[in-house]
């Protein structure tokens, strides 16, 4: 019993390699990160194979299978569901949209929104998915992984610039993400959209790597209110990993 158990646990950190490099690996690269021998690995990544979570390229290196794809979106839609509550919090308190938005692949992915009710709103659509370089969550995720994913990941979206205010080089980005570690929360100050800012935070105990937000007209979030609204995403954020966090074993 122990045997099938150190498996289990074996096959999903193999998983977990290869969502980390980006979803596709070599058997060489699997074998030095996770420091398994490398006939454990090949065992368990055929079994993957078969079962259709993991698929082996032509080039023999493996990717991450189509079989997960249904198990990612319930998962997300499940944190979606259990992030409503926290995110209907922040709307009463702070009165402008919230969000809950995860890592997915290289793009941050929203899986759940309570709207303002401002008749001037913020509204992105729940399953949109942007690149988390020019986003207020999208900052709040890649400052939660270590620099070198980041800079792994900016290699394969690029940094494309949505407005002039965008980062578009990785090391002006690597500063602010070192900015954002130091004082807990990321700004989008008009870097997707002219006229909209947004401020997040991380969310460093729930089930999957994922950031909260509030957005708004810029008008409306001055520096004044981005001020008042920290400490309360800071308190939600805090509640809600507390909560769904994992438990101790």
């Amino acid at each position: 019993m122990a045997e099938a158990v150190r498996s289990l646990e074996r096959t999903f950190e193999l998983l977990e390699h290869l969502a980390d490099a980006g979803g596709e690996m070599a058997l060489s690269e699997l074998t030095e990160v996770s420091g398994l021998p490398m006939p454990t690995i090949y065992r368990l990544m055929r079994t993957l194979v078969n079962q259709g979570y993991v698929r082996q390229e032509p080039s023999k290196r493996y990717a991450l299978g189509p079989r997960l794809i249904r198990l990612g979106e319930s998962a997300s839609r499940l944190l979606g569901s259990l992030a409503r509550p926290a995110l209907t919090r922040l709307v009463d308190e702070v009165g402008e949209t919230a969000n809950m938005a995860i890592l997915e692949g290289d793009e941050a992915m929203y899986v759940a929104q309570v709207p303002s009710r401002h008749s001037m709103r913020m509204f992105t659509e729940v399953g949109r998915r942007v690149l988390p370089h020019c986003t207020g969550v999208g900052k709040a995720l890649l400052a939660q992984l270590p620099e070198q994913r980041v800079r792994a990941l900016l290699d394969r979206t690029g940094m494309p610039a949505r407005t002039s205010r965008t980062f578009t080089a990785p090391g002006a980005l690597m500063a602010e993400l070192a900015r954002i570690r130091e004082q807990g929360y990321a700004l989008d100050d008009e870097e997707q959209e002219i006229g909209v800012r947004c401020v997040a935070v991380p969310l460093p105990g729930a089930p999957a790597l994922a950031a909260l937000s509030v957005s708004g007209p810029s008008a409306r979030l001055r520096a004044q209110t981005v001020a008042e609204v920290v400490p309360i995403l800071l308190n939600v954020a805090e509640g809600f990993s507390r909560e769904f966090g994992p438990k101790p074993g």
